[in-house]
């Protein structure tokens, strides 16, 4: 049963998808947003992502499944690694759009996003910290257990299941 409410999701793409990764699956993200809309009432989830120009078709299908993209700038490492930090966008973003949501979900396992998902709670503005990870997140979360849902809990519901291999197959 979809609840009856005007939420909102707030993703860290890159803290979801190494954390899921780490684990040894990938996410199917068209599945995600499915899960997120009937599982919370999710109905805007903004996805902060790193923007690489050779991605253009992963960030078209993204868009189809129903995310809505927050691009940051990236750079590219010494060691040839890809690196777009989103932290802060998603925090202004969660402030921007404040008086526009009853609730919202925050997804990272990320301590730096502790502030936030805090003022959230007191201000009864959170449903969920969804961490992908059980086994490895920030210790700053330990203290919202009764606000905490794993992602890595509902691998069987969620992973990639291979398909005709497509770049906008769903998956990170």
């Amino acid at each position: 049963m979809k609840p009856s409410r005007n939420n909102f999701a707030f993703i860290d793409s890159q803290n979801l998808n190494l954390s899921i990764l780490d684990q040894g699956w990938r996410l199917d993200f068209k599945r995600f947003r499915v899960y997120l809309e009937d599982k919370y009432g999710i109905v805007k989830a903004f996805l902060f992502i790193g923007y690489v120009p050779t991605q253009q078709s992963l960030y078209t299908a993204l868009q189809e499944y129903g995310y809505l993209l927050v691009f940051k700038p990236t750079l590219t490492l010494s060691e040839g690694r890809v690196k777009g930090n989103v932290d802060a966008e998603l925090v202004l973003h969660a402030m921007i759009e404040y008086a526009n949501y009853d609730q919202a979900v925050i997804v990272t396992g990320d301590g730096d996003f502790h502030c936030l998902v805090d003022y959230l709670k007191k201000q009864k503005k959170l449903i969920r910290l969804l961490i992908p990870n059980r086994y490895k997140y920030s210790a700053l979360f330990r203290g919202l257990a009764s606000d905490m849902a794993f992602i890595s809990d509902w691998r069987d519901k969620l992973e990639y299941k291979k398909r005709e291999a497509s770049p906008r197959d769903g998956t990170l």
